[in-house]
Formats: structure tokens, sequence, C-alpha cells
């Protein structure tokens, strides 16, 4: 969420940030909404202050033993009239409070401007893409064929969209799991978390998925409960409303979770395979950071995930994502997509953004600098690192044989028992 006062002060930063994202979000509503805001509650106040006056007024003449009828028709009046306000204000604010949480972040003077995907500015490129001399095979062919992706009993047990994985395929997916997580936590100082698949409306609202995303949402018919999409919606609550030490910061939280997405609007798009699954498993990286140094951290966090992707020895691009493509929270995203022969194309299998203060101040998560007097926000970001699927995806068809079988990159080899190559007679599940 914005700052008020930021909108009050200078409405054409907003405007112009609103601008460069493509939105029809009409800052000019806003401005009116807050004057007719501001109008009433100042109209409250002095009839208040004439309330008071004349309770004041009351008091003396009837200490005088005089007759104050008149005095108290007018209080009456007064009652009455603040009333009415009082209502008329409430419902004022709740429109700013629903148009203040409808607005996109501001982006960081630093992202491309652009309307779309098609404007992204790649920023690297590392390793090459794998020589084949035959014609790759698309992931889910390859694991159909070697028994480890299911797709029809997933269907069976669940609908469109869901994915029984058996044996190696299963194993596979542990193996990534741990790995990443070991990373995480032994190398790049993540502290591991296990945290609720399960949150409130109000965990939700704090990472922006609610209200403009609720239709991408799996909502329980039990309380006020979702699953969630992702575990930076947990990760970056976890401190809400809880004063952070200056010296503590960053913060930095990893945990694996299930994801689940309704993938709403998605239908006809990636209908075949683990792309676009409505649960998915993924290792999510989260940091708490201070305003100061928060750029510098999204540097790192990208370097994290990069990391992984180089030790699995899979080829892939950074790419900054221009202001029409970015993520309704984030000031600056990087999109890390990796190469898939099968599909001949590059996918994205990993987003690092800075939020800057913007979930901070719908969560309430605020440190105070040495000396200050009041507290300020944090910065939060998030990145994947990594899911399973897309990692398992460009394992799959990065790393096929002519033969069928798939070679098990060396750095996972320990998390596999050894395994080094998927062959035809592991098939399993048919």
């Amino acid at each position: 969420m914005l700052d008020l006062k930021l909108i009050q002060r200078d409405p054409q930063v907003v405007i112009d940030a609103l601008n460069k994202r493509h939105s029809k979000i009409d800052v000019n509503e806003f401005l009116e909404l807050d004057a007719r805001r501001r109008a009433l509650l100042n109209e409250v106040e002095v009839l208040k202050s004439q309330r008071n006056k004349a309770s004041e007024e009351v008091a003396k003449i009837k200490r005088a033993g005089g007759d104050a009828s008149d005095r108290f028709k007018e209080l009456g009046e007064l009652a009455g009239r603040i009333k009415e306000l009082d209502a008329a204000a409430e419902e004022v604010v709740a429109q700013v409070g629903e148009w203040l949480i409808s607005v996109p972040n501001v982006p960081h003077e630093s992202v491309p401007v652009g309307a779309d995907e098609n404007e992204n500015v790649e920023l690297h490129k590392w390793g090459t893409k794998p020589e084949l001399d035959f014609a790759p095979k698309e992931h889910w062919e390859l694991a159909e064929a070697l028994g480890g992706l299911d797709f029809e009993r997933g269907a069976k047990l669940a609908g469109s969209r869901f994915t029984v994985l058996w044996g190696w395929a299963a194993r596979l997916e542990r193996a990534l799991v741990n790995f990443f997580l070991d990373i995480q936590t032994r190398e790049h100082g993540y502290t591991e978390m296990f945290p609720p698949a399960i949150v409130n409306s109000t965990t939700m609202t704090g990472t922006g998925q609610l209200p403009k995303f609720e239709d991408d949402l799996f909502k329980l018919n039990y309380k006020d409960f979702y699953l969630i999409p992702t575990a930076e919606v947990p990760l970056t609550n976890l401190l809400s409303g809880e004063q952070l030490v200056e010296a503590d910061l960053p913060y930095a939280f990893t945990a694996q979770t299930q994801c689940f997405r309704s993938e709403a609007g998605s239908y006809g798009k990636d209908t075949k395979g683990l792309i676009r699954q409505h649960q998915f498993t993924k290792v999510e990286m989260v940091r708490l950071a201070h305003p100061d140094s928060s750029f510098e951290q999204l540097e790192l966090m990208r370097q994290h995930a990069e990391n992984m992707l180089q030790r699995l020895g899979l080829h892939y691009r950074v790419v900054t994502l221009c202001t029409g493509d970015m993520g309704f929270s984030s000031a600056k995203t990087y999109d890390i997509e990796v190469w898939l022969p099968g599909q001949d194309t590059y996918r994205e299998i990993s987003s690092c953004s800075n939020c800057t203060d913007f979930q901070a101040r719908r969560a309430n998560l605020r440190f105070k600098r040495e000396g200050a007097k009041k507290p300020e926000f944090v910065h939060t970001l998030n990145g994947s690192g990594l899911p399973t699927g897309r990692t398992m995806v460009a394992i799959l068809e990065n790393y096929q044989q002519a033969d069928g079988s798939i070679v098990i990159p060396e750095a996972l080899r320990p998390y596999m028992g050894g395994v080094e190559v998927i062959t035809p007679d592991m098939a399993q599940g048919k």
C-alpha cells in the first residue's frame, strides 16, 4: 500500500507511476474522495466543539436554576447532525481505504518503461544451450515414457492440472527440495522455516494477494482460510505487528511448501506438463531489509537463485521486468528464465522482487533507527529459490539422451542415492 501522505503531498508522482504501469486507476478520484473525507471530519470536529460549548452552557443555566430547554433542543439537533456526518465520514474513509489498497507499487527509477513482456530488458545470460544431435522431446513425453509423471491418475484423483509423481520423479522432487534448502541455509544464510499452508485474509492482504487477486486463490469453506499460493505470504507476515530491531536486519527466511493457485484466466495455456499446476512444491526466499540497502539485497537474492541453476548446469538468462509486466506489489523484479530445448524457448523459473515498503505498510512491519523517535517500515523482498516442478522440467529437457534416458546433474546425485541416469527400466506407474 502506498503512503497516504505521498499521494496527498505529490500526487503527480503516483500519476506518473500509474501511467508507466499502464494502469487505468484515476488519482483524481482519490483526491476528490480525500478532500471529501477531510471536509467531513473537519465539520464533525466543529460541531463537536459547538456541542461541548452548548453542554457547558446548559450546566451553567441549570446550576443557576434557569430554563435550559432551548439549549437542550440545540444539543439534540447537534447530536443528530454529528451522527449523520460520522456515518458519511465512515463511508468515505472506507472508500479511501479501498482505493488505496487497489493501487500498485511505484516502480523504481531503474525499471525500464514498457507495456508488456516484449519490452523486458535482458540483463545477462549464463552457460550455453545444450547441443543435441537429435530432436529433443518435451518433458511430459520423456517423463511419461519413463513412468515418472502420471497425469491421468492426477486428473482422476483431483482434476486437470494435478499430477502424481512416481518412483524416480518423486525422489527427484525430494532431492531438489533438500538440495535447495541445504544451499540456502548452509551457504546463503537463510533461516529455514516450516509455516502453515493455510492463512487468513489479513495475512493474504499483507502481501497484496487480497483483495485484487482473490480469483487466483483457493478459499476454504471453513472460517476465514485460504491455501497459500507461495510461502512468501506466511514468511513475509511472520513478524507483522512487531517492532523489529535495526541491528537484526536483514531477516532472511526460506521454506519449502506446497503452493496452490487456481490459475484463473490461464485456461488453454500450458495445459500439458508441470509448467502450470494447481498444486506444486517451491522453496521460497524472503528478506526483510533495511530501506537503505534493499536494492543491494535484491541483487544478492538474484545471485542466490542463479547460484542453484549454475550448480545444476542449466543455461538461463536474467531479464529486468518492465513497468507493464511487473507484479502488483513489486517496485523492481528480475525474472530468471531457464532454457528448455524441448520447447525451444526460455521459461521463467524464478522471480526476485523488491517490494520496498509496499507490503510492510499493509502488514505493519516496522523497525526503529538508532536514536529515532518514530519507527519506519522495512522493505520486503521475495524470490523463488527454486520451484521443484519447473526445475524438474529443465533437468528432463536439458539432460535428455537420444535413447530417452535422463542424466542426473552431478550436484544432485548424492541426494538421489548415487543414481546417475534415469533409464527406461526404472519406469513405474504404467
